[in-house]
């Protein structure tokens, strides 16, 4: 998944500004003139799916979304979604086979040159009027009154095990901070189920909901690994084992503040291709998962 380089040095949830935005879309061909809420005339499957955008083709000229764009409507009205730079969050309401989602609101981030190219081209298709909607097979497509596309997939949830999570920001609070240059892209973790031993099986869980495994990969500098127990939506990190390499100063403070989850209990949560893992005292980190 892409990672997102912010010139900004720090991205508060709190920045936002109101953008003018109508959507509309749907998967039923109906033309009926009355207002209802988010569900009532359209399929389930349209409605709480994360759909994550493929491509917009404006005017016979695809242009091809970065990893991170995405829009996804929830069955109580509340839709939400990422230009490819910026996130924002609306109320969608339908009319026969169309979707509106007005008072959106928009984070104020500036992103590298293609996240932001990409954006206003997904923002202006989106405004663009009414949408045609097509969907099956996970497959959801848009279609403007002039024949312009957006292409959308429907993602699943990235599993907690096995997958490679590429640390892309430092939290504190409700602040996310972008990684040093020098560390983008060399800070991952992997976590692994207990593999089968002795008269453990893999996956086993000890104690009811405890379930005991490891976590491995690079702090940006060096190695680490450590013994991982996930209860619930927390995970209890083990005392770090790792290698001992002197690299840069920015490598070795992104290494000190990773360091500062392990032998300790986090909380995490996976949002489908990321995950955050926050300590008690609200500091921790965000990644993706790699394809």
């Amino acid at each position: 998944m892409y990672r997102q380089r912010l010139t900004l040095p720090a991205l508060t949830l709190t920045a936002l500004t109101l953008l003018p935005l109508a959507v509309a879309c749907g998967n039923e061909k109906g033309g009926g003139t009355g207002s209802s809420s988010v569900g009532a005339d359209t399929e389930p499957s349209v409605t709480g799916v994360h759909w994550t955008v493929d491509s917009v083709t404006v005017n016979g000229t695809t242009h091809q979304a970065p990893d991170g764009a995405h829009v996804e409507i929830a069955e109580d009205g509340r839709a939400t979604g990422n230009y490819g730079c910026n996130s924002f969050h609306s109320t969608a309401t339908f009319k026969g086979d169309r979707i509106t989602l007005s008072r959106t609101l928009s984070t104020e981030m500036a992103c590298e040159k293609r996240p932001m190219e990409f954006e206003t081209t997904l923002a202006r298709a989106l405004a663009a009027g009414p949408l045609t909607a097509e969907a099956g097979q996970g497959k959801l497509t848009l279609t403007t009154a002039k024949g312009d596309r957006v292409h959308l997939t429907e993602e699943k949830d990235a599993p907690l095990y096995g997958t490679k999570w590429t640390v892309n920001s430092l939290v504190r609070g409700d602040v996310a901070q972008s990684l040093p240059a020098a560390a983008d892209g060399k800070a991952w973790l992997t976590f692994t189920k207990k593999s089968e031993s002795g008269d453990k099986k893999s996956g086993e869980k000890e104690s009811g909901d405890k379930e005991v495994g490891t976590v491995s990969g690079s702090l940006g500098c060096n190695r680490v690994s450590a013994k991982a127990t996930v209860r619930g939506s927390h995970i209890t990190l083990g005392a770090p084992r790792t290698t001992r390499q002197m690299c840069s100063g920015s490598l070795m403070t992104t290494e000190k503040s990773l360091l500062k989850l392990f032998d300790s209990t986090v909380s995490y949560r996976i949002d489908h291709r990321a995950i955050t893992l926050t300590s008690e005292n609200g500091e921790g980190i965000g990644a993706i998962a790699d394809r």
